[in-house]
């Protein structure tokens, strides 16, 4: 059993920067590929990104260039660094763990809402 909690989120203007933290307990997080997705009104969750137990990163093309991935497996924690935020990256972040093996998200926080304002 993995749990998750986000905090990072708020207020932005556009183009400027937020970062939000994933901290995780439970089960072994340096195994599980962790994932960020959001999800804005009217439009399905999408990925858009995700690292790996070594480190490996993915990234949507929207946010390629912008966002950045990154995991403290000594803290249990994975960050979103978002820089050159614009009005489209508003939504509810939420983090997801998918252990080794699994091919979807198992575990999943409760979300953070970035509004980014033009």
């Amino acid at each position: 059993q993995v749990q998750l909690v986000e905090s990072g989120g708020g207020l932005a203007q556009a183009g400027g920067s937020l970062r939000l933290s994933c901290a995780a307990s439970g089960s072994i997080f340096g195994r599980n590929t962790m994932g960020w997705h959001r999800q804005a009104p009217g439009k399905q969750r999408e990925l858009v990104a995700a690292i790996n137990s070594g480190g490996g990163t993915y990234y949507a093309d929207s946010v390629i260039g912008r966002f950045t991935i990154s995991r403290d497996n000594a803290k249990n924690t994975v960050y979103l660094q978002m820089n050159s935020l614009k009005s489209e990256d508003t939504a509810v972040y939420y983090c997801a763990a998918r252990p080794p093996g699994v091919t979807l998200y198992n575990y999943w926080g409760q979300g953070t809402q970035v509004t980014v304002s033009s």
